[in-house]
């Protein structure tokens, strides 16, 4: 029987024929990454090929590693198999990752969304025989807000609390989330502040993208600098020591999760903000059939329930089990957080088990 050309291993997704893997979650010879998130880019590989944007990212996360960038849709040729890297959307840098072989396509997403953050490389749909997609959202519930309206509400908010002589701090992943925020937040209402992990995940992102100006939190940073304005933070700086300096404060957070009623006081935070970097759940259908994919593979999320739908709507779909988080990786980054928020040359650098 014919090996399928991609394996779903302990090690990550294979393409036994050109010995390469796709965001491999244990140290691996030659790595093909679709993002810079914790879950999908690890340390330990020998060699990583990821789109050109990514390589600063995975540099400041990674430290020390040897790695190619490629552009949107440059073909690169490993052991007579075509790769190709296209935009996924999820943020920035991000890409599908795809492989042909024999007149055989597959597409891998990593993770993605299809509406424009402005700061992302838009999605694209890539046609294929075979599509690997992740399904974070993949419940009829979860529908999302355009961004604007999300926007236009968290300004609100801020100006609120401004008038009430409070702190707003709102909690966002350093990568990709704190950049999205970051982007559309009216700096005629105050100043923006940030947490460390935030700050250095921005400055190496800047080249990339014009973001408005922001002011690093440090120890001298004095209570009554931070009155009225708004402060980006990582989800794991809440309950943290640090926070304490910004009392009275009152906390936001901006996730997919706010969707689902209990998220926000489940963690204690007084205004939720429904805004992913995943797909809803028509936007993963529409994607789906866009790439005219009769087999999908979905990989984390509600896989189980949506492979079921997509069976019922006559796909061949299945699951397969990996390491990837979705945006559960978002609420759960302390420690990736804690090494954002280093310098260059206090990185440790470990091989995620």
């Amino acid at each position: 029987m014919k090996k399928p050309l991609l394996q779903f291993t302990g090690k990550g997704i294979y393409c036994s024929v050109a010995k390469v893997y796709l965001d491999p979650w244990k140290p691996v010879d030659h790595a093909i990454i679709s993002h810079g998130h914790a879950d999908h880019s690890r340390y330990g590989h020998k060699k990583y090929i990821t789109h050109h944007h990514n390589v600063p990212i995975i540099k400041h996360r990674l430290g020390d590693i040897t790695v190619t960038g490629k552009a949107w849709g440059e073909t690169f040729t490993i052991n007579n198999v075509k790769f190709s890297l296209h935009p996924a959307g999820h943020i920035i840098g991000s890409s599908q990752i795809r492989v042909e072989h024999q007149g055989e396509i597959w597409v891998f997403t990593g993770d993605y969304k299809t509406e424009d953050d402005g700061i992302s490389t838009p999605f694209e749909p890539v046609k294929c025989h075979t599509f690997i997609t992740e399904c974070t959202f993949g419940l009829p519930a979860f529908k999302w807000t355009p961004q604007q309206e999300v926007f236009h509400e968290i300004n609100n908010w801020w100006e609120t609390n401004k008038n009430e002589g409070k702190t707003s701090v709102l909690f966002g992943y350093s990568l990709g989330k704190a950049q999205r925020l970051l982007k559309y937040l009216d700096t005629d209402i105050g100043k923006i502040y940030t947490h460390a992990a935030i700050e250095n995940m921005t400055e190496v992102l800047r080249p990339l993208v014009q973001f408005p100006p922001t002011t690093l939190i440090t120890r001298e940073t004095k209570k009554e600098d931070l009155l009225g304005n708004i402060v980006l933070a990582p989800p794991s700086a809440h309950g943290s020591p640090w926070i304490r300096k910004m009392v009275p404060f009152v906390t936001g957070s901006a996730s997919g999760w706010m969707a689902f009623r209990g998220a926000r006081r489940r963690r204690a935070i007084d205004k939720g903000f429904v805004l992913s970097d995943h797909c809803d759940f028509q936007q993963l259908l529409d994607s789906i059939k866009a790439t005219g994919a009769e087999k999908i593979i979905c990989t984390h999320g509600y896989t189980d329930l949506f492979s079921r739908y997509l069976r019922e709507l006559g796909y061949d779909a299945r699951t397969e089990e990996t390491q990837y988080e979705g945006e559960l990786s978002e609420l759960n980054s302390q420690e990736t957080e804690q090494e954002n928020a280093k310098g260059p040359k206090e990185k440790i650098q470990r091989i995620d088990q």
